[in-house]
């Protein structure tokens, strides 16, 4: 059936496009087909690697929402996981404890990863005082400790999306390996077979990802939630565009919105802020920072204003980053 008809049918039911017409592609596979296949591969990966099944991180947004979806529909077995990032809205919280206890009653495995620095649990309000520095759009230690340790020697799943930013689409694919060293990163941009047999190859060991909805834009995360009636995080319904730790950097000017609402985390940085300016003061290290109030009103505005510190002042941040 060609496009051209697939449009026509689509006007005579009403505007809704029934699943499997409305992610038709060029190459004749429509984009939910496409990532059932992804996963299906990455789960004989991850069997035949590690011997244990694939795991779907879940991190309670919109794009985790589907790709659990895409998963359950790919009749493969799976795990479901959720980092614990400590700063995450309360009703992401509860949204994935509702989702986890409907899978466990299925009997699919769930597990939830709380976060360690240097030997001990941590959270983002302890974790910033050690760091000696707010985490910054730059300086995004808190992704890497919070989210990104667990899971190691395994196969998972994300909801990575090159639609979300241009240092995605670059740096991004469909299959990678998990390495802080550029000379060993593999990335796959496609669904290639001679590629995918290289990358199972290789033999650094490690974490492997696939990211199956890699290519879907925006409106198609939407149409496919709404078309296959998936359950979301309902911080969606009160008119968040991404969801995810309160007061994110990444979040820009959305934070001061987020504060308004969650005010308690407002508190609860200022706290960590204070804790970790009497620890920078007491390594002696000048600045114009007198009270937790300005490191927030700095961190808010994400740039450095005349006569404060910056990052590159800290013995600390320079040691972490070669400098």
């Amino acid at each position: 059936m060609s496009f051209f008809f697939l449009l026509q049918d689509s006007k005579k039911e009403g505007g809704r496009v029934p699943a499997g017409k409305r992610y038709l592609t060029l190459f004749g596979m429509d984009l939910e087909q496409k990532a059932i296949e992804r996963v299906k591969t990455a789960s004989e990966m991850s069997l035949r690697m590690y011997g244990r099944p694939l795991i779907v991180t879940d991190s309670g947004g919109k794009d985790s929402a589907v790709c659990r979806e895409i998963v359950r529909r790919a009749g493969i077995p799976f795990e479901l996981h959720h980092n614990l990032t400590t700063a995450d809205a309360p009703q992401t919280i509860y949204y994935i404890r509702q989702i986890f206890r409907e899978y466990e009653s299925k009997g699919i495995p769930c597990s939830i990863h709380y976060p360690y620095y240097k030997g001990q649990r941590v959270s983002m309000w302890s974790l910033i005082p050690m760091k000696r520095f707010p985490p910054t759009r730059l300086q995004r230690y808190c992704c890497e400790i919070l989210k990104e340790n667990s899971c190691q020697d395994r196969f998972i799943t994300t909801g990575v999306r090159w639609a979300e930013s241009q240092k995605r689409r670059n740096n991004r694919g469909v299959f990678e390996n998990y390495t802080r060293d550029r000379n060993k990163k593999i990335i796959l941009n496609n669904d290639n077979v001679d590629e995918r047999m290289l990358f199972e190859t290789c033999t650094i060991k490690g974490k492997r990802i696939c990211n199956p909805i890699v290519d879907w834009l925006d409106r198609d995360i939407w149409d496919y939630i709404q078309s296959e009636r998936i359950p979301v995080n309902p911080l969606y319904e009160w008119g968040f565009h991404r969801v995810g730790c309160i007061g994110c950097p990444m979040a820009a000017k959305n934070r001061w919105t987020e504060f308004r609402i969650f005010p308690s985390y407002q508190r609860a940085y200022l706290r960590a802020f204070g804790v970790m300016l009497t620890y920078i003061q007491e390594q002696g290290i000048a600045t114009r920072w007198k009270d937790a109030g300005d490191v927030f009103a700095w961190w808010m505005e994400d740039k450095n204003t005349k006569g404060q510190i910056s990052l590159s002042d800290l013995e600390l941040w320079r040691a972490e980053n070669g400098e």
